[in-house]
């Protein structure tokens, strides 16, 4: 049986990544400190591993500030915390629509985050995200590509 301290760890590693899609979805790329370490290291999907705030701000920016409104749905999620660390797994469903277009083509993609966070004194954060993508359905052009 988990104790309080376990389950208070995987409800804000829950909650974090909640924050993060509705930062995604917000586009308020000056909050994505308050779920990632300044120093994380990251794989979003394309095997080019990636260091730092200002490359994962780029990579946000590239793709949804091209697109209209998005909406990140995650969930399926399961926490493995040890000590001042801990693994999460999320499925992630993403849509993307076209800017200015309302009926227009959209862009959903579908996946997984795997995440390994570290506790700071401020929080915990993701200090490293593997995302790994199952299905592109719909105009890839909705993000730029």
């Amino acid at each position: 049986m988990a104790d309080l301290n376990a389950l208070s760890d995987e409800r804000e590693i829950a909650r974090g990544l909640a924050l993060f899609a509705r930062i995604l979805d917000s586009k308020h790329w000056d909050r994505l400190r308050e779920v990632f370490s300044q120093d994380l290291t990251f794989d979003y999907g394309n095997g080019v591993m990636q260091q730092g705030m200002p490359a994962l701000d780029q990579q946000m920016r590239r793709y949804l500030d091209t697109c209209g409104p998005t909406q990140h749905l995650i969930g399926s999620i399961l926490i493995d915390v040890t000590g001042d660390s801990a693994v999460s797994r999320a499925y992630v469903q993403a849509r993307h629509q076209r800017r200015d277009e309302p009926l227009g083509p959209i862009l959903d993609a579908t996946g997984e985050y795997v995440d390994t966070w570290t506790r700071y004194p401020h929080g915990w954060r993701i200090s490293h995200r593997k995302a790994e993508w199952f299905l592109h359905h719909g105009d890839p052009a909705v993000i730029g590509m």
